[in-house]
């Protein structure tokens, strides 16, 4: 029995679980007797495999109390290695040092030449967007959620709001968004009685209750996320009606930006804004006639961009 043999079963069963004695034994060039020897030895290994009996019965890995050893193609290594990398710009990773140390723990396996070529694709890769700024959340409270949503159980959790205030309270969690490099739980909060938006980043802990509930027919966790950020109240509120169709709004402004309706003058955007000077150049770079309904403010904002962009363009 050689070791080269038993990673190849290890491999072969990370790839196409359920191959029977025969299949495997053909693969391997060895008899059935032998495809059991090793899988006996993968156990030893701590590496569980079920022989499944009957005709068609299979060899597969069981879920073990510890992750086996990867048996990862150069394409596979690869797509984890840039993988992680682009969850880290993106914020999409999870853990304060996660990404880094498994990055760190793949790339010190993989074969030289490899992990070269993989590093010169990491270091030599530019980006349109610069990399999220933003918190990651905990692997911990991220994963009982999602458990929690996907089969309906309310949770308990330990909150701080942007203010750095704790709470505790306990959510029927709808769904999980990802959204501008932020996580998000989009849910029904017993405390407020409301549905509500959190920050996943913000949870300190979450653990299911024995309660479960049922999501609302049609809810659409990602609408409510980017429809409750556009809400957030700011200094000034705005609507303008802008003198083109629907959807060509919708390809330019980001739901989380603004609410918008159509109607038979045009489309309405209704926002909120810190600065009404950066919403007159917003609403000018579109590239559409608009007309300010409110608030008045905004319409002097606008003659005083037409008015420097007039004197930029004098010769």
């Amino acid at each position: 029995m050689t070791a080269a043999r038993v990673l190849a079963l290890l491999e072969l069963l990370q790839a196409a679980p359920g191959l029977t004695g025969p299949e495997l034994a053909a693969r391997l060039q060895v008899d059935e007797r032998t495809v059991r020897r090793y899988a006996v030895r993968l156990g030893e290994l701590g590496v569980p495999v079920e022989a499944e009996r009957g005709r068609y019965g299979g060899y597969r890995l069981l879920p073990g109390y510890k992750l086996p050893p990867l048996m990862l193609t150069d394409d596979e290594a690869t797509a984890v290695v840039l993988g992680l990398v682009a969850g880290r710009r993106t914020g999409l990773a999870v853990g304060e040092a996660a990404t880094e140390s498994a990055l760190a723990k793949i790339q010190r396996v993989l074969p030289r030449a490899l992990r070269e070529r993989v590093d010169a694709v990491a270091q030599t890769l530019d980006h349109t967007r610069a990399p999220a700024a933003t918190p990651v959340p905990r692997a911990g409270p991220l994963l009982v959620l999602a458990d929690a949503v996907r089969h309906g159980r309310t949770v308990r959790l330990a909150y701080r709001s942007w203010r750095g205030e704790p709470s505790e309270r306990e959510l029927d969690p709808y769904g999980i968004v990802f959204h501008s490099g932020r996580w998000y739980v989009a849910g029904f909060d017993h405390r407020s009685g409301e549905l509500r938006t959190f920050r996943v980043d913000r949870v300190a802990d979450a653990e299911r209750t024995g309660r479960g509930f049922e999501v609302p027919e049609g809810f659409d966790a990602a609408g409510h996320v980017t429809g409750s950020l556009s809400a957030v109240p700011y200094r000034h509120e705005v609507r303008v009606l802008l003198a083109t169709t629907l959807e060509e709004v919708r390809r330019r402004v980001p739901a989380a930006a603004a609410t918008l309706e159509e109607t038979p003058e045009g489309v309405l955007l209704t926002a909120r804004a810190e600065r009404l000077d950066g919403m007159a150049q917003m609403l000018a770079g579109l590239g559409w006639p608009f007309t300010v309904l409110e608030p008045e403010a905004l319409r002097g904002e606008v003659r005083a961009l037409a008015a420097r962009l007039a004197e930029w363009a004098a010769p």
